[in-house]
């Protein structure tokens, strides 16, 4: 198979290790930055890295990749801290100060590459591969030096992950432990503004901010957890570097960027419609799921006064005949209720149920309408109580605890039944 004898190549293993190393790093990092709501900042840096590539090509005379990324860094800090220094000393805001920032770095930075373009070796610089990134363009020297610098970047992150967590979410209890925290704000800028810059040969300067941002807004659909958010944005980076850059190496002068966005792109794809529980996938099972719950304790209490026929209680419940049709086979199936000449009866453990949801419910009613007089009543408790299953030991509780809401607060009464 071509990708098999791809992968047997020695040039293209440390491309795929320096691709997946960088994708680890950018998925790391883009974790820390999306929660500190500077997602667009790797954006801004990516494209002001572009000018100070082709500076130091002018200086240099010629493509030495360590010197093209010195002169990336040189220009992308700069803009980065232009970007918090006008949004700090001015009424600007930081998106439009992102955008003029951007705009006006990668304006230069396209004037520069044609100018580059008119030089004697200008057509030979291969400079053009920094805009949508050429990962088979990197020499040994190249990969390494990627390579390691995505591996630092790492460490740093690992042994510096507790103080970023904490100035992440709380920055001013990080600054009242004793926390640096203007220092720690600086290392990780710098970090992000380098995750950038070392990615930008692979991915490019249009590309980067999405693989720096992409893996880690998946990784949100499947986890909570801080620790767990950054493995898992680590996972999905380093597996679209390695899928986006072999598919680049399959065809013949095929941009490596494009395609690690894409491969992190399905990843999100496939995040927000099958993450187990943020997905929209199990989002809509879990809702209709609820709805099918609500419907059927809603029949319930509907069938407690008696004299509902089969026939009329979609209109009585105010929905679809087809969905009171499957609550009623799941309420028959239960042995809830049963059916006598068309009209629906409950049975003794229906009337049970239906009872102790009908309570449940009017104390949890209770506890919306008057929330500073229904304090001590917390959702976890009530949330347990309609939970139970019925018996009835649990409806004496329940009955017993509205008797005396109502001996305490005889008013409710009249607004619970809008008396």
């Amino acid at each position: 198979m071509e990708w098999l004898s791809i992968l047997k190549d020695g040039n293209t293993q440390w491309v795929l290790l320096s691709t997946l190393l960088l994708g680890i790093a950018s998925g790391v990092m883009g974790s820390f930055a999306l929660l500190r709501k500077q997602s667009l900042i790797g954006d801004a840096v990516a494209h002001s890295a572009l000018p100070g590539i082709c500076l130091a090509f002018m200086i240099m005379g010629e493509k030495d990749f360590f010197g093209l990324l010195v002169g990336a860094a040189v220009t992308g800090l700069i803009a980065a801290y232009l970007i918090q220094a006008v949004t700090r000393t001015s009424k600007i805001k930081e998106d439009t100060a992102i955008c003029l920032f951007l705009s006006v770095f990668f304006g230069l930075g396209i004037v520069l590459l044609t100018k580059v373009a008119q030089m004697p070796s200008g057509n030979q610089s291969g400079l053009d591969h920094f805009i949508f990134g050429q990962a088979a363009s990197l020499v040994g020297k190249d990969v390494r030096l990627m390579g390691g610098t995505a591996f630092v970047l790492i460490l740093v992150i690992t042994v510096f992950f507790k103080e970023f967590k904490l100035i992440t979410f709380d920055a001013q209890f990080a600054k009242g432990v004793g926390l640096p925290v203007q220092r720690l704000n600086f290392l990780f800028l710098s970090l992000l503004v380098i995750t950038v810059i070392v990615g930008i040969q692979a991915v490019g300067v249009i590309l980067m901010a999405a693989l720096l941002i992409t893996p880690a807004i998946s990784a949100r659909y499947w986890t909570d957890s801080l620790h767990r958010m950054v493995a898992i944005a680590g996972v999905f980076g380093g597996v679209s570097g390695v899928v986006g850059t072999i598919i680049s190496a399959m065809g013949k002068g095929l941009s490596t960027g494009p395609f690690i966005v894409l491969t992190a792109s399905a990843i999100f794809v496939i995040s927000i419609l099958f993450a187990p529980s943020k997905g929209m996938i199990s989002k809509g099972m879990e809702r209709r799921r609820n709805d099918r719950i609500l419907l059927r304790r809603s029949l319930l209490k509907a069938s407690l006064g008696g004299g509902c026929r089969i026939s009329e209680m979609h209109v009585r419940l105010g929905t679809n005949e087809r969905k009171v049709s499957e609550a009623i086979h799941h309420c028959m199936h239960s042995g809830w209720l049963y059916s006598d000449g068309g009209e629906i009866v409950l049975t003794e453990q229906g009337r049970l149920q239906a009872t102790h949801i009908l309570y449940a419910d009017e104390l949890r009613e209770l506890k919306e309408m008057y929330p500073a007089e229904m304090a001590s009543y917390d959702e976890g408790w009530l949330e347990e109580a309609a939970g139970q299953t019925p018996s009835d030991e649990n409806l004496m509780v329940l009955i017993q605890e509205r008797k005396d809401v109502y001996n305490r607060h005889p008013y409710m009464l009249k607004g619970v039944r809008g008396q």
